[in-house]
């Protein structure tokens, strides 16, 4: 079973709660706010119960002290089943599926329609949050960590924000700026916890009008993802995306990354990945710019970190070029990250004091060898090796190792790093790791470890 967050107008509706222990008073206190009309049917009644009558018209919440009869559900636009009798809980249960009728069983996911989220309210802000019934005291933890950071004043915000519709659809004629503008607000006044006072409102409303006006061109953000789960990018790289009007990104990310883009945001796939190039890296450049020259914020996110062979200065280069202003948030680089994944530091006291990333293709893509790589330097290296992006060249980057001088016997881990945290890797000697490789179908892409750590796990 599969339960959608829908937030409805419960204004008016009728609902029905059958039972009137601490569980159903716990429910009806939850959906007093929401404004239903209630029936309440039990034979017993809870002193609480009876108090929170009085508090209340009795058109809000009404008493019928008797046991649950099948006539009850009609008319009814939800009912619960909060009884302490289960077998009046799953014929309530059958009726209401019966007729259509949106039903929640206590404690009895597979008997509901609904079910109850753990429930934030601060004013006009509501946040359900729900388990599917998995782990309620989850849900409870959840709902503690966001009441926490929710504004004393959040009503008084969301009021403002409110009346800054109208003002916009004034001013600001293109839907884009109009949006970018309201975005811009709300995060000011949730960064500082206030609202902002006449004048500063005009003179900032002001602001996106005029750039309305004059098209001036938006700013560049590359983001590195960092490398393997979601959960490596930096809180600033988050932060960028959240903002972004536009996201630019590559294969070697985890997708859960997208979920953190606004529903506005414009979502560019450029699949770019060693030998399996969806668009070059000029074609990259010239939408980077194109995008920027339409305004707002741009970010480009890349795997791992674009300092790191990602080619991040090529596209900062291009944009300034261009007179776009560009900059870059740092990510966890796969030479680093997915050795540690599998247990290799890339550095170890008395085993490897450095460490040397190298490029195992061309600048140009092809997918060919790097040419200029001095294999006979590499071979008097006493450190770590680290060989991205040569994979597909495992036996030849081994072979002109041991040409060079290196000892056959030196070990090597090929390691492939998952989006779960979680690496594979396969261990050897520079004389038999491409067949261990090979034996193994270890997947690309893959990070190549030569050296005394790769023999740690």
């Amino acid at each position: 079973m599969s339960f959608f967050p829908f937030f409805v107008d419960l204004e008016g509706q009728v609902g029905l709660i059958v039972g009137s222990g601490k569980i159903a008073l716990h429910k009806i206190r939850k959906l007093l706010p929401y404004g239903p009309k209630l029936t309440v049917v039990a034979p017993d009644i809870l002193p609480e119960l009876e108090e929170l009558v009085l508090k209340n018209d009795t058109n809000v919440i009404k008493i019928i002290r008797r046991n649950f009869e099948s006539r009850d559900i009609t008319g009814m636009k939800f009912v619960i089943a909060a009884s302490d009798d289960e077998a009046v809980n799953d014929t309530v249960s059958r009726l209401c599926r019966e007729q259509n009728i949106l039903v929640n069983v206590v404690d009895k996911k597979e008997a509901c329609s609904f079910i109850f989220p753990s429930l934030v309210k601060a004013g006009q802000l509501s946040v359900g949050i729900s388990t599917e019934g998995a782990s309620p005291e989850v849900a409870a933890s959840l709902r503690g960590q966001l009441a926490s950071g929710i504004p004393a004043n959040m009503d008084e915000i969301l009021a403002y924000l409110s009346s800054l519709r109208p003002l916009a659809r004034k001013y600001i004629a293109d839907d884009g700026k109009r949006s970018a503008f309201l975005k811009d607000m709300a995060r000011r006044c949730m960064d500082s916890n206030t609202i902002f006072d006449e004048a500063e409102t005009s003179k900032r409303l002001k602001e996106y009008a005029d750039a309305e006006r004059v098209k001036t061109p938006g700013t560049v953000l590359l983001v590195g993802a960092g490398c393997g789960a979601y959960d490596l990018i930096t809180l600033k790289g988050i932060r960028a995306i959240r903002h972004a009007q536009v996201l630019v990104y590559d294969d070697l990310i985890d997708s859960r990354l997208l979920d953190y883009a606004s529903e506005s945001c414009e979502l560019i796939y450029v699949g770019k990945r060693s030998g399996k190039h969806s668009m070059k890296q000029e074609e990259i450049n010239a939408l980077l710019v194109r995008k920027a020259k339409e305004g707002g914020l741009v970010v480009r996110l890349k795997g791992g970190d674009p300092f790191v062979f990602g080619r991040g200065k090529e596209e900062i280069l291009a944009l300034e070029k261009e007179g776009i202003k560009a900059s870059y948030i740092p990510g966890v680089t796969s030479c680093i990250a997915v050795p540690a994944a599998a247990g290799i530091p890339v550095t170890h006291r008395e085993l490897s004091r450095s460490f040397h990333v190298i490029t195992g293709h061309t600048a140009t893509g092809s997918g060919e060898l790097a040419e200029n790589i001095d294999f006979e330097a590499l071979s008097r290296v006493e450190g770590t090796l680290i060989f991205l992006m040569g994979f597909g060249h495992l036996l030849q980057i081994s072979q002109e190792l041991i040409k060079a001088g290196k000892s056959p016997d030196t070990p090597v881990a090929v390691v492939h790093g998952n989006f779960d945290g979680t690496a594979d890797a396969v261990r050897g000697t520079l004389a038999d790791i491409a067949q261990k490789v090979s034996e193994a179908g270890l997947e690309t892409p893959a990070v190549i470890v030569v050296g005394a750590v790769a023999d740690m796990a």
